[in-house]
């Protein structure tokens, strides 16, 4: 079989008995899953969950731990951060490659509310900010900026603010794990069944509506009726098929962020429903250089020794134009005065060199070109700007103090990581939609299974994931139980 092959859905009529039958059945336990479980069991709604893992939390419980919120929160007020729902919805509209307005309108005022809802779940963002350009706090620090809202043309088009909101767990990895334990808890509170490695094989359907799942439970099978059934089964990077045919650059090296069952499994049964699948060949790749953030007073040219980005983007925006360039080659060029090691050693140092020609030579960029790229970069940071990729002042420093190191920022040579951004089409309040935008009946999709708000990593802002993924799937959740 094919990791691109559609499963079959199941006639109603066919099924001769059901094992069970629930108002919402949920299929998967991350973010998304367990906040659109937790949210139509708080309605009313008889649900249950189909975990396929032997535990609850999917790639969630591999995640740092951001969330993507804005328009005022407690953090950001405690940390004196002026934002609104409007500027936030202005900036995510202008990073967004095709803004779907209504879920992003949705999404910021939405955000307050939201922010106090997972801190109902029983933790407390830490009331602090940390200042500087970083991938993760370092420390417990409850805000921070985790996307371009400073960089150009978006500080322009957006009042910036920043809104990585982090759980209080330090470190890059499994913060989110602490929002999962919580999701269990209340769910167990609120009554709902949770069957683990129990996975979701077909949709059962009755003239185009979805009105159950067929499921698998090692050597046992059968089929759940249910009024209402919301996917929440993550992104496809663990599927060789599927990424080789929509996200090929993905597999080209990069350390994948997934865990086994991102097969893409979720899409393809809203697919097999009728379902669209949208933006799947858009995927987040990066190879952060910072911190520290004296690196970015630094350039970053390609193969041609030309600059492509301004390098203080947000790592996976610079990421994502390095992708763009020729052999996805990348240099990032630094002068001794500001040559520092990536605190984490993703991007390789190559070498230093005493002249700016021996470092041009070595790195196989043709004659002159880095030498008159440097020099007009130095002429304008002597006068402190940048204006050929306006870079913000506090990064922009001549690199003018020999000798000179180059980082190689190259897919195959820089460790990159990736996941997918593509999903199924979905309405404000996260139904699954057809080719024609019409609604597929009694069909829901949220989190990585989902396009998102933001469908590459040119714009993408970390907590973006966690965010949106609880945000949607508790509207999921709320209109499932209601429908």
């Amino acid at each position: 079989m094919s990791g691109l092959d559609i499963p079959d859905t199941v006639d109603a009529a066919e099924v001769t008995s059901w094992s069970d039958e629930f108002d919402v059945v949920v299929i998967g336990f991350g973010i998304a899953g367990g906040s659109a479980a937790v949210s139509a069991a708080d309605a009313g709604a008889r649900v249950l969950v189909l975990e396929r893992a032997a535990e609850a939390g999917g790639t969630t419980s591999m995640a740092g731990g951001h969330f993507y919120l804005g328009g005022g929160t407690a953090v950001q007020q405690a940390t004196g951060h002026e934002d609104s729902a409007e500027e936030m919805y202005k900036y995510l509209v202008a990073v967004s490659r095709e803004p779907e307005h209504d879920k992003i309108r949705a999404y910021c005022e939405g955000s307050v509310e939201h922010f106090n809802w997972l801190e109902r779940l029983g933790f407390r963002f830490e009331r602090s900010y940390y200042p500087g350009k970083v991938v993760v706090p370092p420390g417990t620090e409850g805000l921070s900026y985790t996307g371009n809202e400073k960089v150009w043309p978006f500080c322009e088009q957006a009042k910036p603010a920043p809104r990585g909101h982090s759980v209080p767990v330090p470190g890059e990895l499994g913060g989110a794990a602490m929002v999962i334990d919580l999701l269990v808890k209340r769910a167990d509170e609120l009554g709902v069944q949770v069957r683990y490695e129990t996975g979701a094989t077909n949709l059962v359907v009755d003239a185009g509506k979805v009105v159950g799942v067929a499921w698998k439970h090692f050597n046992e099978t059968g089929a759940i009726k249910a009024k209402a059934v919301i996917i929440a089964a993550g992104g496809f990077v663990m599927n060789p098929d599927m990424v080789a045919k929509y996200t090929p650059k993905i597999s080209e090296k990069p350390f994948v962020l997934g865990n086994t069952y991102d097969d893409g499994l979720g899409i393809r049964l809203g697919v097999s429903a009728g379902g669209v699948a949208k933006h799947m060949d858009q995927a987040f790749m990066t190879a952060p250089v910072y911190p520290p953030e004296i690196l970015l007073t630094g350039i970053i040219v390609n193969k041609l020794g030309q600059r492509f980005v301004a390098e203080d983007s947000y790592h996976s925006r610079t990421s994502a134009f390095v992708m763009e360039q020729p052999d996805s080659a990348a240099f990032l060029i630094v002068d001794e005065a500001h040559l520092q090691n990536p605190e984490v050693p993703l991007v390789p140092l190559i070498d230093g060199w005493e002249t700016v020609e021996e470092m041009e030579k070595a790195l196989g960029i043709p004659e002159g070109n880095l030498v008159a790229t440097l020099n007009r970069y130095n002429e304008n940071a002597a006068k402190g700007h940048d204006p050929d990729f306006h870079k913000q002042s506090e990064y922009v420093a001549a690199q003018d103090k020999g000798p000179w190191g180059a980082f190689d920022l190259s897919l195959g040579k820089a460790m990159y990581s990736a996941f997918t951004l593509g999903g199924l089409a979905t309405s404000v309040d996260a139904q699954v939609l057809r080719e024609d935008d019409s609604v597929v009946p009694g069909l829901y999709a949220a989190g990585a299974c989902a396009s998102k708000l933001v469908q590459d990593g040119k714009g993408y802002s970390s907590g973006t994931q966690l965010g949106e993924g609880s945000f949607f799937g508790r509207r999921a959740g709320a209109h499932a139980a209601r429908s």
